[in-house]
């Protein structure tokens, strides 16, 4: 194995960047960060580096390039989202010397890009849907809607968290929502392509997460993340209750093969869509990191970030039977939203916070919300080594026991989901958020009692006002 770098860049912000700057600090390795105006006062990315520097926004390759190499860094993690799947930001960092943390240019553009990756799985023999493009032009997304047939999903070819997905069940307005999917995905990705694939419904959303050394990969786990909204994962599981360990095993194999026949290297996760009769289709890989990593490092007990690190620099893969899954763990993903009027964003001033410290947590907002980027406040994660339904009700006492005042969150609504009958039977599927139907409870006199002591206060409340609000949620 080469030496581990001594400064490492990570070209992304907030929640994902402070995890990274956290193993990094373990392994003793100095941090860098980059950061826009945006950012200040709303992302603590910047203040957990041991440096940071000023860029324009974080799509801009040569403005990160040449923060790495001004300070020096030896490596670049880009974290998800951003240029985290752009092929050509991997080859910039790699042709000036900076070891990239994931895949090969090359890599990314066989299954990175979710076009080629159909042609890859295909290749070597998963199951596919029925599927055309990529397109730039909104005409032929047309034609290759009527030559599928309807319902089908348009995708954005590169880059992936749900950005650019539309569901399309008439052929009324398509054009509309075809040019409002390039923009998305223009937007998020600088790449407006766009892929249509026949949708099937109902299925579940499994995914494997994936570790190789661009020889052999390795399956760490599979997770569960049918319980989404507009194509963003709300709640996240390991493992998955709905398969049998003989269809585990074939995904598992599924995605090795995807990954070792374009000479993978990194962290990667392979997305199924899974009928209730088990029948599994390949979706996307996505050529990163995922947010919901940490459910498999809980019951895997293996830092992903660091595994990333060390594979970058030539450390070997461990051997498959080498990894051990054990016990059940759930993700919940706190964000700045409004569930009880059509999930708006709501940006703002962040007046008060405290997370639960009886699971894990991870977060990296500062004192606000910026409207101009994720909502995501913070992934709180519960684990349980005996039962599925131990770590469940963990994680609903953790979300109890928080507050975020200032912004409207999702709080009460994510623990009504944990609380469903769906949930509990583990019989979600990718529409069962869709058809959710609940509505928030009233505050308590306490509670609003707290809120206008907050409101009125000093900017920081002081214990005894936390105290006043017991565990009720505000959101």
């Amino acid at each position: 194995m080469k030496h581990l770098p001594k400064t490492l860049l990570v070209a992304n912000r907030a929640e994902i960047a402070c995890r990274v700057f956290k193993t990094c600090r373990k392994m003793n390795i100095r941090t860098l960060a980059v950061y826009t105006p945006s950012d200040i006062g709303c992302s603590r990315h910047m203040l957990e580096a041991d440096d940071a520097i000023e860029i324009s926004n974080y799509l801009s390759i040569n403005e990160i390039v040449d923060a790495a190499k001004r300070t020096n860094a030896q490596a670049v993690h880009p974290g998800y989202g951003f240029l985290s799947e752009n092929p050509q930001f991997a080859d910039r960092c790699n042709a000036e010397g900076l070891v990239f943390i994931g895949p090969s240019g090359d890599s990314m553009r066989a299954i990175g890009d979710k076009s080629r990756a159909r042609q890859t799985a295909d290749a070597v023999g998963v199951p596919i849907t029925s599927g055309l493009g990529p397109f730039t032009n909104v005409a032929q997304v047309v034609q290759a809607v009527k030559q599928i047939g309807l319902p089908v999903m348009l995708k954005a070819a590169a880059g992936g968290g749900g950005k650019g997905m539309k569901l399309i069940q008439s052929f009324e307005n398509i054009e509309d929502v075809a040019e409002a999917a390039q923009r998305e995905t223009a937007s998020a990705f600088g790449d407006d392509r766009l892929i249509v694939e026949q949708y099937l419904n109902p299925v579940r959303h499994i995914e494997v997460q994936l570790m190789a050394d661009g020889e052999k990969a390795i399956a760490l786990g599979e997770r569960e993340c049918s319980l989404q909204r507009r194509h963003q994962k709300l709640i996240e599981e390991s493992p998955s209750m709905a398969v049998s360990n003989e269809t585990r095993e074939k995904l598992f194999d599924s995605a090795r093969r995807i990954a070792e026949s374009v000479g993978y290297k990194g962290a990667g996760t392979c997305e199924f869509l899974v009928t209730s009769d088990e029948r599994f289709y390949f979706l996307e890989v996505n050529a990163r990191l995922q947010v919901e990593h940490p459910v498999t490092e809980l019951c895997t007990g293996l830092d992903l970030v660091q595994m990333q690190i060390e594979t970058a620099f030539g450390k070997p893969l461990p051997a498959q039977n080498a990894v051990n899954r054990t016990g059940f763990a759930i993700e919940a993903r706190l964000c700045a939203e409004d569930p009880w009027h059509g999930f708006l964003p709501s940006a703002g001033r962040i007046l008060f916070k405290r997370f639960s410290n009886e699971v894990r947590v991870d977060e990296g907002v500062d004192s606000a919300v910026s409207p101009h980027y994720d909502s995501l406040i913070a992934k709180m994660i519960a684990y349980d080594s005996t039962s599925r339904e131990a770590a469940r009700l963990k994680l609903i006492r953790a979300l109890e026991d928080s507050a975020v005042i200032g912004v409207a969150t999702n709080q009460e609504y994510l623990i009504k989901l944990l609380q469903s009958v769906e949930f509990q039977k583990h019989e979600t599927y990718t529409t069962t958020v869709d058809a959710f139907q609940t509505a928030p409870d009233p505050p308590s006199e306490t509670a609003l009692r707290a809120a206008a002591l907050i409101m009125r206060g000093p900017t920081k409340p002081s214990n005894a006002v936390f105290e006043a609000l017991g565990t009720w949620r505000l959101a």
